[in-house]
């Protein structure tokens, strides 16, 4: 009797071996799955073209681009973001190419650039990075009304004037933006802003 009752105690320890181990892989498994759905979903692999965000972005550099960003929430000030040219958006073909600037006004805001500094509703905005003096306003010289799906962007190249400050270039519209960008893909990192020594170093070579 007791041989019989160790086996079964001996029995029922494997099959709860083997339960637990198919549970364990299970939720890996569908870890995996989840990850790979966030990131084939959400996220999207793309490049940079041009110097108009250097030195937070260089030409070519690439860039992971969080396509559901703004699905709940709005582009916020400062944020760096990816959007197709409004001439292009009703392209047919190929996909237009993206266009990454910086978002410096907001829906329904009032912005002007004066004196070298950004004003929003008559008040001037203190950036959170350092960039270059602007020398160049261009139609931003007088109050520019945003609309309330319209954005106000800038290169963080202020001496390129291929942004808002542009007539031919524009405000963005929301229906533009096809989401944010989160990071630098190599080195890996956040994509953030340029600092005062940012302007003092070389180009990074390429590897």
């Amino acid at each position: 009797m007791n041989l019989n009752f160790e086996e079964e105690i001996k029995k029922n320890n494997r099959k709860k071996i083997v339960k637990e181990c198919l549970i364990w892989l299970i939720e890996i498994i569908v870890v995996i799955l989840v990850a790979f759905l966030i990131v084939n979903v959400c996220f999207r692999r793309t490049s940079t073209i041009g110097s108009a965000m250097e030195p937070t972005l260089y030409n070519g550099e690439e860039v992971i681009l969080n396509t559901k960003a703004y699905l709940i929430f709005s582009p916020g000030r400062e944020d760096v973001i990816a959007f197709y040219d409004k001439e292009d958006v009703d392209s047919d073909g190929e996909e237009p190419l993206l266009t990454f600037r910086r978002v410096i006004g907001l829906p329904g805001e009032k912005v002007q650039i004066a004196e070298g500094k950004i004003w929003i509703d008559g008040k001037e905005w203190k950036e959170k990075y350092t960039y270059l003096p602007i020398a160049a306003t261009g139609i931003a010289e007088q109050e520019i009304t945003l609309g309330e799906d319209e954005y106000f962007v800038l290169c963080d190249s202020r001496v390129d004037t291929n942004d808002s400050r542009n007539a031919a270039f524009g405000n963005v519209k929301r229906s533009q933006i096809v989401g944010k960008v989160s990071f630098k893909y190599k080195p890996f990192s956040r994509v953030t802003g340029p600092d005062s020594k940012a302007y003092e170093t070389e180009k990074p070579k390429e590897k």
